[in-house]
């Protein structure tokens, strides 16, 4: 056993679990939630029974169903001495689309590959003689590679020298490795709610407390609440998303930056500032250039705008950080790929090459979920966002966890609005990424469409005629 989650945290992480009958299916379906978002990791005791119920307000019999369905799939197990353990659980398949095709995975927001990558590997792989002969990974970043991020962000209008880059296995390393240095028990973090859930979780493995700001599909950053916020918590670190902010879409103007550079300077904390989505602008529509100062941290990677098996990323920061995450970085891992940093760096100079296919894969995408979703549910919020990887959908009902139970059940993999949350909510929202293809993206919406009068106990609404839907999208 790993750790131990007491009622009422549990509590607190179930949220609106009340959503169907009987009462200890909805209470087990809560908890099967948490365990498949991995808010409550494998290897956590539950707590016991009679104290879930007294936290609840059910009878301890309603509670002891509950855990009895959750042995019964495989969920948890229970044993004399040492109570209720979560299992892990172990996906049907990886990618969009489970490896028996009997499904289709929307919890990962990632595209299939730029369809010139296997021709780059060949050339990288023919020149293969020139890296075998080193150690074959790099704790720092190879020179070439350094170079090549650094000149792209001066071409943006961000002065940066190579010795101010570091390179990472991937942007979740590099969260990993700025929120490891930067925090620690006693400390604060804010985040946007909703916000990208693995950076949630880098950040409350260091043992520092996490607190909310909102940023919404329709307004935007809050940014009466956010200076509220920064003088309130005090945080020592602040993380955001501000081009096509994943998972509402949005991005931010120059007041929003300003204000956020402000707050963050008067009470001397550090922007982290995530942009492996800030390429992906559909429409041709890029967001502004922003000013968050020169300590702000920036973090990137290839995952987005190229492929996600290709683990490169990076970190953008002052010297003397970059100094102290290359000190810290052994005790995670010795370093990067040369192979996977050659392909890169090959790559980045191909961006206005790469960038135009991209913006064209996920507008088909976007356009075929937007539509779908409209025809099939009229009732609910839609937005067509500018640019990104998915759609933040409002429901007519706080019903997301249930329904993507259901959906699980029929092959199709997605993630609850309260996985993107910081302080609780979002029963109410679904994300649905559009990385996936286009006849994938409405094969899924028409389960959702099949299985949401069940869920949510009302009659199917009239579908929207389809010109009418597509013809909305702008």
């Amino acid at each position: 056993m790993d750790s131990r989650i007491g009622a009422r945290s549990l509590a607190a992480a179930l949220g609106g679990w009340r959503t169907r009958t009987p009462t200890y299916e909805a209470l087990a379906d809560g908890i099967r939630l948490l365990c498949l978002d991995n808010r409550v990791a494998a290897h956590t005791a539950l707590p016991a029974e009679r104290e879930l119920a007294v936290t609840l307000g059910l009878s301890r019999a309603t509670v002891a169903a509950a855990y009895r369905s959750l042995r019964e799939s495989g969920h948890i197990e229970s044993t004399r001495g040492s109570g209720s353990i979560t299992l892990p659980q172990v996906r049907r398949g990886a990618g969009r689309v489970f490896n028996d095709g009997g499904g289709i995975d929307l919890q990962q927001a990632s595209p299939a590959a730029w369809p010139g990558l296997a021709g780059i590997i060949a050339d990288v792989g023919a020149d293969a003689a020139s890296l075998v002969g080193r150690p074959g990974y790099d704790i720092v970043g190879s020179s070439e590679l350094r170079i090549a991020i650094a000149d792209r962000y001066t071409a943006r209008g961000i002065p940066t020298a190579p010795d101010e880059i570091l390179v990472t296995n991937g942007g979740q390393h590099a969260i990993h490795l700025v929120t490891a240095a930067l925090l620690g028990p006693g400390t604060t973090a804010l985040l946007e709610t909703p916000t990208y859930p693995h950076a949630t979780d880098a950040i409350k493995e260091t043992g520092a407390r996490v607190t909310g700001t909102p940023v919404t599909v329709d307004h935007g950053w809050d940014l009466d609440r956010a200076v509220q916020t920064f003088r309130r918590a005090r945080p020592t670190l602040a993380y955001v998303m501000p081009s096509f902010q994943n998972p509402t879409g949005r991005s931010m103007t120059a007041l929003d930056a300003a204000t956020f550079r402000a707050a963050a300077d008067a009470v001397g904390a550090t922007l982290v500032i995530d942009e492996t989505t800030s390429e992906l602008s559909i429409d041709g529509r890029q967001p502004e250039e922003l000013d968050f100062g020169p300590q702000a941290v920036r973090i990137g990677s290839l995952g987005k705008t190229v492929w996600g098996g290709l683990r490169v990323g990076w970190v953008r920061a002052d010297r003397v950080l970059i100094r102290r995450l290359v000190a810290s970085r052994p005790r995670r891992d010795l370093g990067t790929a040369e192979f996977e940093q050659a392909v890169a760096t090959r790559l980045l100079r191909m961006m206005p090459e790469i960038l135009p296919q991209r913006a064209e894969l996920l507008g088909q995408g976007r356009d075929a979920a937007v539509a779908a979703l409209r025809q099939s549910f009229p009732a609910w919020t839609v937005p067509v966002p500018l640019g990104g990887v998915s759609l933040w959908v409002g429901l007519d009902a706080p019903l997301s966890g249930s329904l993507v139970l259901a959906a699980r059940r029929e092959g199709v993999l997605l993630s609850a609005g309260p996985r993107f949350s910081v302080d609780g909510g979002y029963e109410a929202h679904l994300r649905v990424p559009f990385t996936a293809p286009p006849e994938q993206i409405r094969d899924a919406v028409a389960v959702l469409s099949r299985l949401w009068p069940e869920v949510s106990g009302r009659p199917a609404a009239p579908a929207v005629d389809e010109s009418e839907a597509v013809a909305a999208i702008v």
